[in-house]
């Protein structure tokens, strides 16, 4: 099915997906820090709210809310571009490391927020890069259990809805961690990202068509229930 155009609905969240080449995004934690500080400054000139993030070496993941419909777009052109010219030079390498451009797409905030933030944060754990989630250091798992803060990012009101203290918010995030994910959850919400469908139900998607002013999942599809797979492209990011 053919994927539609990159979507923006003001002050809605998005799940955005960056892929990497067949060889490893990062070598080094210098990778991994430098990465950071371009997302880091790239957020706040396009004005976009960070919510969480995972740097896997094959793949990256952010949920963000952006302030306009440029936001993510000029984020990602900067994080890319800048981080690619200094990975090139530290490994003496040339060309891109990414696979084409990112994905994105919008999600109902009420059903899919969390949803899309525990998947990021365990996104290691499901690649089998750690043993559970607070053990991998290059995702937001260890911010949203206030084990450490990330400066870049801007708590959602569904993540500080979570508990009137910061102890309870990461008390009941480190709950929610506990609990097993759905795998038809992840796969819907990793092959709407991937195909660039809003997520979300009915009303929701009719809603978010009409604030966009566009059209916004392909003809005849509402809530989807995909099949699962196991293998390939969702299998590496999920």
């Amino acid at each position: 099915m053919t994927r539609l155009a990159r979507h923006y609905v003001p002050e809605q969240p998005q799940h955005v997906i960056l892929q990497g080449l067949t060889g490893p995004a990062f070598l080094d934690e210098g990778d991994y820090l430098y990465f950071l500080a371009c997302l880091a400054d790239a957020a706040r000139v396009a004005d976009l709210a960070v919510h969480a993030w995972v740097l896997m070496p094959d793949a990256i993941q952010f949920l963000v809310t952006p302030t306009y419909e440029s936001s993510v777009a000029m984020a990602m052109q900067a994080i890319s571009r800048r981080y690619v010219e200094t990975f090139n030079r530290r490994h003496g390498r040339r060309g891109t490391v990414w696979r084409g451009g990112y994905h994105a797409t919008v999600i109902e905030p009420d059903r899919y927020f969390l949803l899309a933030s525990r998947v990021i944060d365990q996104a290691p754990v499901r690649n089998r890069l750690a043993p559970e989630p607070g053990s991998y250091r290059w995702s937001s798992y260890t911010h949203h259990i206030g084990l450490r803060v990330d400066s870049f990012i801007k708590d959602h009101p569904l993540y500080r809805a979570l508990g009137n203290t910061p102890f309870e918010r990461h008390q009941s995030y480190r709950d929610l961690g506990a609990q097993p994910l759905d795998e038809s959850d992840v796969d819907n919400l990793m092959q709407s990202t991937l195909n660039g469908w809003v997520l979300g139900s009915a009303a929701y998607c009719e809603w978010a068509a009409q604030a966009a002013n566009q059209r916004l999942m392909p003809l005849l599809l509402r809530e989807r229930s995909p099949t699962v797979r196991k293998s390939g492209v969702l299998a590496r990011v999920g």
